[in-house]
């Protein structure tokens, strides 16, 4: 569940590059220029795993795929590029100097006499590169099993909680009316800034994205890869599956008091809540809802599990879905060497 990939530069020194995707398809169903907005704030979102001087630095890769031709759709090609291409990415500090696109997403064919054809959305994917001076200054979605600890929600949606094409929506076959939307350029750079800030002087534990799935899914996603247990204090249901951007940070108690003053003085401060905690017991608890980390975490990974079983080795994957329900107490590692040793 890493937001990004993150690639060393040579054998001998700590430089090297970072590596993120966007991608809001969906959204363009809705509005085009705000999913194109969306999966650029995704693709910077996901980058800030990793360690990025300035936001300058960061170089886009654009694909764009659409059915030219289309009633309605060129249009909206063309509403979604001036959007980023004229306005977003100037008032971000970046640039999109190489991309591609495809414009033909639309088929037709004649079945029985009868004439008949499939037309794929408006969509853009976003590639984001960036230079990073340390790739060991990095955070995942892998918690830190300490109670002590509180996990924030930054919220760069503004509380606007817009439910379009969201995953709870489409579950029950909906699209909806309003989608969610990069609307502050300026606060979205005191983000991108302060949460590098947070990374560099290892002031939080953890970082995952919330754009994907929403928060209850990123919230389930980091405890899933930390086998541990969470008291999530939100109930709202637009609260927890919007799919705004914004960040879940694990901050430790001892820097709790820092990282507000670091958040207010970005403005961001009205925006972040407290959203959950971690639990002792491997149970998620979501107001009066309580399950087993383990029981919904083999739920997840269920489909997974049985495509395995089919393509691999079914023993080893049966043991890896077995894993899945370990009390473990957190994500461990049993070496069967010493990790200081030198191998020459």
């Amino acid at each position: 569940v890493a937001d990004c990939a993150i690639a060393i530069a040579d054998y001998v020194h700590y430089h090297g590059e970072v590596m993120s995707i966007g991608e809001k398809t969906p959204l363009a169903l809705i509005d085009a220029p705000a999913a194109a907005r969306m999966t650029i704030g995704e693709a910077l979102t996901n980058l800030l795993g990793g360690y990025v001087e300035d936001i300058e630095h960061i170089s886009l890769s654009a694909n764009w795929m659409s059915a030219a031709g289309h009633i309605g759709e060129d249009a909206k090609l063309y509403a979604a590029v001036k959007a980023v291409g004229e306005e977003l990415c100037p008032a971000l500090g970046l640039t999109i100097p190489v991309g591609k696109d495809s414009l033909s997403m639309k088929s037709t064919w004649v079945e029985n006499g009868q004439e008949k054809s499939v037309t794929a959305p408006l969509s853009l994917i976003v590639s984001a590169f960036s230079k990073t001076p340390d790739v060991r200054q990095q955070k995942t979605p892998l918690l830190e099993n300490n109670p002590n600890s509180v996990l924030y929600l930054i919220d760069l949606g503004l509380g606007k909680n817009r439910m379009g094409s969201s995953c709870l929506a489409q579950v029950y076959h909906q699209l909806g009316d309003e989608a969610p939307d990069l609307d502050d350029t300026d606060l979205f750079k005191a983000f991108f800034a302060t949460i590098n800030r947070l990374n560099q002087d290892n002031l939080i534990e953890a970082y995952h994205d919330r754009s994907d799935g929403g928060v209850l899914v990123t919230l389930l996603e980091m405890a899933f890869a930390s086998h541990c247990g969470l008291d999530i204090h939100i109930s709202d249901m637009t609260s927890l599956f919007n799919e705004e951007l914004g960040c879940v940070i694990q901050v430790p108690a001892m820097h709790k008091n820092t990282v507000h003053q670091l958040i207010n003085r970005a403005g961001l401060g009205r925006y972040t809540q407290k959203v959950a905690t971690i639990n002792t017991k491997d149970v998620i608890n979501i107001g009066d809802f309580s399950k087993s980390r383990t029981e919904l975490h083999q739920l997840w990974s269920k489909t997974a599990f049985e495509i395995a079983k089919l393509r691999d080795n079914p023993d080893t994957a049966q043991a890896e879905f077995d894993s899945t329900g370990e009390n473990t107490g957190g994500l461990v590692c049993n070496l069967t060497f010493d990790i200081n040793q030198s191998v020459s």
